[in-house]
């Protein structure tokens, strides 16, 4: 009887196993095709985009470097012992001149960017934070708490959008004083009902989707539900209603400021108060007291408002416009008969 020998398993004799690529991870799928939305843009929307992310950074880095960057503090009005001149014009000392309490236009503007950037992001987080997570329960769950709160969010966006904000000014300000934390959540109060609706309206269409009923059906929580899948579908058209309510911001803020219901004037420089300050010094003839607090409010205004906007081309998918190739076609050529060597004609 022959007897078989087995033969150790080597390179040779293993079978090769198929490399099957790695999963690619879903866990910044989001953020990926916004970028690679953003990486597309062309034209006009790339112009817009691109120009207002510039104008935005430029007044980021003022206002988070404003203390490196202003000559003097925001309320400082001498120097060595010397008062600063009273409505002094530009000079070589003074480079934005001097207002009627002898500070510094040139200071007080840089840290009136560095005021408008703490109440806007302290502003857009605390109504994105109270806005999404009021819309995601209202559109997933819906019955009597999706009523209440559509009630309350229709109310509140009935009111225009600065007398809200005074309102709401008047009753924090009793409560915490005129500070950044009460500017910051008197807008705040405007912003909510917007992102409440916009959540509120992807959630009701998400909940109904296959996957989110085959994960119900195989007994995930609301709270897993939520989180895992509906909040993924609804905050893509998010980002571009933060960069417009931050531009928004900024104006509601100088808004109050020059009504005298913003931040106290010793807490910290704002550029609406100094522009309600300034009123008295266009009339005589001082410009420079009013023109460089309303530009830098202007500029910074327009670069979110280009940010935003190009954002809105970008990501919308009813305004985008993807780039197409020119396909171009191989030349005609005419057919040949060639004679190979058994005889055959071969075309």
């Amino acid at each position: 009887m022959a007897q078989t020998t087995p033969i150790p398993p080597g390179p040779a004799t293993e079978a090769p196993q198929a490399q099957l690529p790695a999963p690619r991870s879903t866990r910044f799928g989001g953020l990926r095709r916004i970028w690679a939305a953003i990486r597309e843009a062309r034209g006009v929307p790339r112009f817009m985009l691109w120009t207002g992310a510039l104008i935005s950074a430029l007044f980021v880095i003022m206002a988070v470097f404003g203390p490196l960057i202003a000559p003097y503090d925001f309320d400082t009005y001498q120097s060595g012992g010397t008062r600063f001149p009273k409505q002094g014009a530009p000079d070589g000392d003074h480079w934005f001149g001097t207002t009627v309490q002898s500070l510094d236009v040139l200071s007080r503007t840089i840290y009136g960017a560095r005021t408008a950037l703490e109440v806007m992001v302290l502003a857009v987080v605390f109504s994105l934070i109270i806005g999404v997570l009021l819309g995601l329960l209202s559109g997933y769950f819906g019955g009597w708490l999706d009523r209440v709160l559509v009630l309350v969010m229709d109310a509140l966006f009935a009111f225009p959008y600065l007398l809200l904000a005074i309102v709401a000014g008047f009753v924090f300000a009793g409560i915490a004083g005129g500070s950044i934390i009460t500017a910051a959540l008197s807008i705040t109060v405007v912003y909510i009902p917007q992102y409440f609706r916009v959540v509120r309206a992807s959630a009701l269409s998400a909940r109904e989707a296959t996957f989110v009923e085959a994960a119900r059906a195989m007994g995930a929580k609301p709270s897993v539900v939520i989180r895992k899948y509906l909040f993924g579908n609804v905050i893509q058209s998010v980002p571009v209603i933060t960069t417009m309510n931050a531009a928004d911001a900024i104006a509601t803020l100088a808004g109050l400021g020059f009504l005298g219901l913003g931040i106290q004037p010793t807490d910290a420089a704002e550029w609406g108060y100094d522009l309600s300050r300034a009123i008295d010094d266009v009339n005589a003839g001082m410009w420079w007291t009013c023109l460089y607090p309303g530009l830098a409010m202007v500029i910074a205004i327009l670069g979110f408002t280009l940010l935003g906007e190009g954002l809105n081309d970008v990501l919308n998918p009813t305004m985008r416009r993807r780039r197409i190739s020119k396909v171009l076609l191989p030349p005609h050529t005419r057919r040949r008969t060639v004679i190979t060597p058994e005889g055959t004609a071969a075309k």
